[in-house]
């Protein structure tokens, strides 16, 4: 008989298809909603310290003249308060009215008090707690290291107050992805979602204005998680990887895992199909294993990364010398 159930970071789940954090998370209809679709654990909207702090400034300089002293610590401590409180009671009430695995995600810039809240998801009942990460290089007196150690102390921190696993969902630019992957172990993170997607700015040349360039993910950008994927499973066994980014179906979902994945994270496939492409995702994934006689994931799992394949060149390669080589 098929099995889809696997592990992540300790967690037992039913399948490896996680809902990603976004507005499909953000409300108990919804995840419940996704859980009967078939979603293996859900990840919470989550909280984001840069926008938050950006209401705040806004609310303290729209009127500064009329602030007295403390207004300012007020609004600070309620804006702040606010979010985490109305955050907490939708992870409280998921973890009544679910049986699948809830991550809470907190989205960092700083390694400052923020990181006391993670305290506050894991009392609240949250099985695990998933970082969001990605710091935009603009100050160019900034070194790569300095920019890298900001990852590692939020990472640090936040393991200072919880005991439940902590994932880190990060981008790829970085210089040496494999090794920052292993220093982001060494501080605590048991697990890496590769990798996030995040705000990219377009140009409207009608209006000669800054916008916002495509939200939803295409299914060629599973390529750049595949690559890496399969590099980093396979050089640190001791981290587990959730791929995201591009899973528009089943075959992306088994790509994946045949890289090394632990589980998949899907957001904009569900935005443009609905709820009813996990089962899709499913139905595809089990006819896989009962036509390679499959019992379990583990069965297949990691069978091509780079340590595992006959030309392991393939995930290094980065020019295309044979397709567009002059005959």
């Amino acid at each position: 008989m098929t099995n889809l159930e696997t592990q992540y970071m300790g967690l037992k789940l039913r399948n490896p298809i996680i809902v990603a954090n976004s507005g499909l998370t953000n409300s108990i209809e919804r995840i419940r909603d996704l859980e009967i679709a078939g979603a293996g654990a859900i990840v919470l909207k989550s909280i984001f310290e840069e926008q938050i702090n950006n209401e705040v400034n806004h609310l303290i300089n729209h009127e500064p003249q009329n602030l007295y002293p403390d207004d300012e610590d007020y609004i600070w401590n309620y804006t702040r308060n606010n979010s985490i409180t109305r955050h907490l009671n939708l992870l409280s009430e998921a973890k009544k009215e679910t049986d699948i695995p809830i991550i809470a995600s907190l989205n960092c810039i700083t390694a400052s008090e923020w990181t006391v809240f993670a305290k506050d998801f894991e009392n609240a009942g949250a099985d695990a707690l998933e970082i969001n990460l990605f710091l935009v290089p603009t100050d160019r007196l900034k070194s790569s290291e300095e920019i890298e150690q900001i990852y590692l102390q939020i990472v640090s921190e936040i393991k200072k107050h919880v005991k439940i696993p902590v994932s880190v969902k990060i981008g790829f630019y970085f210089t040496n992805l494999v090794s920052m992957a292993d220093r982001l172990k060494a501080n605590g993170a048991s697990a890496l979602v590769l990798f996030n997607r995040f705000y990219e700015p377009d140009i409207d040349i009608e209006k000669m204005e800054l916008i916002s360039s495509e939200v939803f993910s295409s299914p060629s950008d599973i390529r750049r998680s595949l690559r890496w994927i399969g590099l980093v499973s396979s050089q640190l066994t001791k981290i587990e990887i959730a791929a995201s980014t591009g899973i528009h179906d089943g075959e992306a979902v088994i790509k994946l895992l045949l890289a090394g994945a632990q589980v998949t994270q899907i957001c904009s496939s569900i935005y443009i199909n609905g709820s009813q492409i996990i089962a899709g995702m499913l139905s595809d994934l089990t006819t896989f294993m009962k036509k390679n006689n499959f019992q379990t994931i583990e069965e297949f799992r990691g069978r091509l990364s780079y340590k595992t394949i006959t030309d392991p060149v393939m995930y290094e390669r980065s020019q295309f010398m044979r397709y567009f080589s002059i005959k």
